[in-house]
């Protein structure tokens, strides 16, 4: 983690405007270093201008000390530095000072405009003070040189400090600009954390709803007949033994299919978190082969199959349909298929959600219409097929009426499962007290 922003504020250890305290220490050393010198060349001044000597030395002292405020106003200890060059006074002031200048966020051109005034300065007084000591005869020099003095001296006191000033200055203004990309990659990171994690936490929850709407479509059905053939076992067991026998053979073979389904899907599920054991297992199966799974746990064999079926298909077809309206006659519903149109392969997606719809239509009709007359329409057009379940109204009694619980998931799993595809699901009860289910689907869909 970078410290910038408030962060950095809250990093602040120094005085006044001093960031931290070695800068403090550092600014308060040259302030003192530059008052000697300004204090020591004060006893010069004083002798050219004919002041006391304590005037000289106390100005020196205190025009030298300014330094101490070069962070604060940069611009002001340049001008002071400026100002007493005539005076012989302040190099070290005004090197100092056009570094801290030329290093600051001010504007190029007071920048440039600053060390102008410091470049023409310096070489005027150096020009006319190199003048005046040949003419007393304290420098032996060609007149020639002096012009060379005066460049030179002007140029080493100013361009140095700018220079780099400017490049102290550009080096921390890239570092101060990488540290805040630095920090705003950061927070992007972070975000796209967060975001990640509610991705994953929104899949886990469809994940969720689909095993749940996949457990309840596979093995609904069969529970439900499983009741069906129960109440049916209990009514003509004295009556009609050999039909007792009948119904109690179907009760027991769909109880094993169904408990095979589960067993299957609860495989899948505890696939990934099984602990190593010592004879070798199957790999852990992903969390996306939950839906494969559920698929190849629908119905394929027949009610008289046993435990031990044989290796499934992947999911439920249409060419299966007859087959599940037998199961439902065979548990005592009266229901019509009807098919219209050339019938023709689809998508596996398509397929699987055609006959799941039924197959839970009719599941809802064993469960709140036990006994009503059902109708089975599939249709197969061009572009999409259709399907409708619809059902009379329920006898007024029954000698064995069956009251199956209901989950209340049924309606809302198939109006997910077509929807995903992009199609279209309508339910609701019909004028003749009856109820019905239709749902259309675009033929191309998971293609």
């Amino acid at each position: 983690m970078t410290t910038t922003g408030e962060s950095d504020t809250a990093a602040r250890t120094g005085p006044w405007w001093w960031e931290r305290r070695r800068s403090a220490v550092l600014d308060v050393g040259l302030g003192l270093a530059s008052a000697a010198e300004c204090g020591v060349e004060g006893v010069q001044f004083a002798d050219d201008a004919g002041i006391p000597v304590a005037v000289g030395v106390g100005f020196g002292v205190l025009a030298g000390s300014a330094l101490v405020l070069r962070r604060r106003w940069p611009i002001a200890v340049v001008l002071i530095s400026v100002a007493i060059t005539p005076a012989r006074m302040g190099i070290l002031m005004a090197i100092v000072g056009l570094y801290t200048l030329a290093a600051s966020e001010l504007p190029r051109r007071i920048i440039g405009a600053l060390a102008g005034m410091s470049l023409a300065g310096t070489l005027i007084v150096t020009f006319v003070r190199t003048n005046q000591d040949m003419a007393n005869g304290d420098l032996t020099i060609g007149e020639g040189f002096i012009p060379f003095i005066a460049i030179s001296t002007s140029l080493g006191v100013t361009a140095p400090p700018v220079l780099l000033g400017l490049y102290v200055g550009a080096r921390r203004r890239l570092m101060e600009s990488l540290r805040e990309r630095a920090d705003s990659l950061e927070r992007e990171l972070q975000l796209l954390a967060e975001r990640a994690e509610e991705r994953a936490e929104w899949a886990r929850g469809e994940e969720r709803t689909r095993i749940a709407r996949d457990m309840h479509d596979v093995v609904a059905h069969r529970v439900s007949l499983m009741v069906v053939h129960a109440a049916a076992l209990q009514a003509v067991a004295r009556k009609d033994p050999e039909k007792a026998v009948k119904n109690a053979a179907l009760v027991g073979d769909m109880g094993r299919q169904a408990l095979t389904e589960l067993r299957q899907m609860l495989g899948v599920l505890r696939a990934g978190d099984a602990p190593p054991k010592p004879a070798p297992a199957p790999a852990p199966v992903p969390l996306a082969a939950v839906g494969e799974a559920a698929d190849r746990a629908a119905p394929r064999a027949e009610p008289a199959a046993g435990p031990t079926a044989p290796d499934l298909p992947e999911g439920p077809c249409l060419a299966e349909l007859d087959e599940l309206v037998d199961q439902s006659r065979a548990a005592g519903m009266a229901v019509d298929l009807s098919v219209e149109g050339d019938t023709r392969g689809y998508a596996a997606d398509v397929e699987e959600t055609a006959y799941r719809v039924v197959q839970e239509a009719l599941t809802n009709v064993h469960k709140h219409a036990a006994g009503a007359k059902t109708y089975v329409r599939l249709a197969h057009r061009a572009a999409e097929i259709a399907m409708q379940v619809e059902n009379g109204p329920p006898p007024e009694a029954g000698p064995a009426e069956v009251l199956l619980p209901s989950g209340g998931n049924g309606l809302v799993g198939m109006k997910e499962r077509v929807t995903a595809l992009g199609g279209v699901f309508v339910s609701g009860p019909t004028d003749a007290g009856g109820f019905k289910v239709s749902a259309v689907l675009p033929a191309s869909a998971g293609e």
